[in-house]
């Protein structure tokens, strides 16, 4: 029998409790040797975040006339980075970990996506397709072609790793810890059955690792759920690669308090994901992408609307940081996308694929199969890592 989570859950064998167990048990599985170690965690922000107010191009001359009223508040507590750069003060992570080499932030970047939804630019990301197929996911197709398999902290499996039979999915249950009475019970009911005793003693580890040091599993902010991420992927036998998600970014209105606030969240989930990982932290890279960016200008209500190109994070100990990367456009209006949005002059899907090359040594021939038609960067930002 080929067993997967999702035929486990679909033959109800043991409900919903057991399914709650068996989500969090990550399956062994046979990685390509040189990737076995080598971490590939995908983090999407969802709602599209503003970059002009992550990553600020302070030396852009006219930057500060278009967004001077969210940015002189903060102006002298920015966090300096190369080229006419600067982090938002909330990032300190961020910044701590660029001066350490193992940050660098894209700027203008953008998906094949050019509309205006939210769930259709998201949904078009986690295909990583021109045409979005809601069950053909870009990170599915890559662990496949690494011969692993990848882990979503999720309740149910997103798009992004639909198509790999082998995913798994943890998220905390709403329900009390299972009592070891019935673990028990369950242990004598599948001792016939070595692929379900097998999955049972898996999910069984997992739970009583999570909960070591009387951890709350009820617990579903951010900061938790990264850190329970990297724990899972520092495991021997573990996924290869991990998606999780932030909501949060849709910032209409009163945009300089609610991003402080989001950049501080998403900061303290990398530096718990990294704390995570522990020795992981060394062959992993973490990216951060958002469906698409915001406009320029501010609007009436002290935010920015719906626009195109944004930013993304390249992070881990894995990246060859203390770069910013990416060709910046300028902010005249006659450079700006249907003059009003930061124009992209790279795709988001070049960065990824070349990170699936450069880290996991996927060929280019792979890398067509996952993003089809998408050329990867040819910069090097990877560290070479045996």
């Amino acid at each position: 029998m080929n067993l997967n989570r999702r035929n486990f859950i679909k033959a109800g064998v043991a409900g919903w409790v057991v399914y709650q167990t068996m989500a969090s048990g990550a399956l062994a599985s046979s990685l390509k040797p040189s990737t076995k170690h080598k971490k590939v965690v995908w983090v999407m922000l969802r709602g599209a975040m503003d970059s002009l107010h992550g990553v600020l191009p302070v030396g852009d001359p006219d930057f500060m006339a278009i967004r001077g009223d969210l940015v002189k508040p903060i102006v002298n507590q920015l966090l300096p980075l190369e080229q006419g750069f600067a982090l938002h003060p909330a990032l300190k992570n961020c910044h701590s970990w660029y001066q350490n080499q193992e940050f660098s932030p894209v700027v203008a970047v953008a998906s094949g996506y050019r509309e205006r939804s939210h769930f259709d630019g998201q949904d078009q990301m986690e295909s990583g397709l021109n045409t979005t197929d809601h069950e053909n996911g870009w990170l599915a197709r890559a662990a496949n072609l690494a011969h692993g398999h990848g882990l979503a902290i999720s309740q149910t499996v997103p798009i992004a790793l639909r198509g790999d039979d082998a995913s798994q999915t943890w998220y905390p249950s709403h329900f009390a810890t299972t009592e070891d009475d019935l673990i028990d019970r369950l242990r004598t009911l599948y001792a016939g059955n070595e692929e379900f005793s097998g999955l049972l003693e898996s999910a069984v580890t997992n739970r009583d690792m999570l909960e070591m040091n009387g951890k709350d599993r009820t617990r579903a902010n951010f900061s938790y759920l990264a850190k329970q991420c990297g724990e899972l992927l520092n495991r021997d036998n573990s996924a290869n690669c991990a998606m999780l998600e932030l909501n949060g970014w849709d910032t209409h209105n009163n945009q300089f308090s609610r991003l402080s606030r989001q950049f501080e969240i998403l900061d303290n989930g990398l530096g718990e994901l990294k704390t995570g990982l522990g020795e992981s932290w060394n062959k992993t890279v973490v990216i951060v992408t958002t469906e698409f960016g915001r406009t320029v200008a501010i609007n009436g209500t002290k935010g920015t609307d719906h626009g195109t190109g944004s930013a993304m994070f390249l992070l881990g100990g894995a990246i060859k940081g203390k770069q910013v990367l990416g060709k910046w456009p300028g902010l005249k209006k006659e450079h700006l996308f249907a003059n009003r949005d930061l124009m992209p002059t790279t795709d988001v899907r070049s960065w990824m694929a070349s990170v699936l090359h450069q880290h996991w040594g996927l060929s280019l021939a792979d890398l067509n199969n996952v993003f089809p038609d998408v050329t990867p960067i040819a910069q090097s930002i990877v560290k070479s890592l045996s």
